[in-house]
């Protein structure tokens, strides 16, 4: 099991081209604004304040670069969906997205944030098959899994992948994740440095 000895904030870059030096494996995370994405983040790294969390949706906006037992980047992205900016912010915002996922080399997986309280939504789906279409690796993590009973979780989860199915023939693995609980934190943890070995094979 992947032990956190240190994770520290790096840099927050406007643009892809400006990101740290590519020799770490990294993995980013995403999801729509308020899906509990600092505080996924700050419990990987066992550091309550590491990211910045906030109530008001859209406050990250630029490529936020962790680095993590010296060893592997954590890139904590602006979310999508309905943050309080104009249009053409949200269209600079998602150009910058799109060239940071299509175009960094050492980008290893990225992390999509479902709210598990939800039923699928489609600005979630969407996103997914974007990546799909971009052939970017990804995972599912399923958040706020304490906020609604098992059932309604597992409900919910299950109407997700449902939804995939109708356009994909094999889903990616998916995390079921509370921050509160900690829970999931041991399988994300293990699934990266799982990674993070095979990264380092081929390099």
């Amino acid at each position: 099991m992947m032990i956190i000895k240190s994770a520290e904030y790096l840099i927050s870059s406007p643009e892809w081209e400006k990101c740290p030096t590519p020799n770490l494996p990294e993995y980013a995370f995403i999801g729509r604004s308020n899906v509990g994405k600092s505080s996924l983040i700050n419990m990987l790294a066992n550091n309550e304040k590491l990211a910045k969390t906030s109530g008001t949706p859209g406050k990250t906006q630029l490529i936020n670069h962790f680095l993590v037992n010296k060893d592997w980047y954590l890139v904590d992205l602006p979310g999508y969906g309905f943050a309080k900016v104009s249009q053409s912010q949200r269209r600079s915002w998602e150009k910058m997205i799109e060239n940071y996922l299509r175009k960094r080399p050492n980008l290893v997986n990225v992390f999509v944030l479902i709210d598990s309280r939800h039923t699928p939504q489609k600005l979630d789906i969407d996103f997914v098959n974007q990546l799909g279409e971009w052939q970017i690796p990804f995972n599912l993590v399923f958040t706020k899994a304490d906020k609604s009973t098992q059932a309604e979780t597992s409900k919910n989860v299950k109407a997700f992948l449902n939804k995939l199915r109708e356009n994909w023939e094999f889903l990616p693995a998916n995390f079921v994740t509370s921050t509160v609980k900690k829970m999931g934190r041991d399988k994300i943890l293990e699934f990266i440095d799982e990674m993070n070995m095979q990264f380092r094979a081929i390099a």
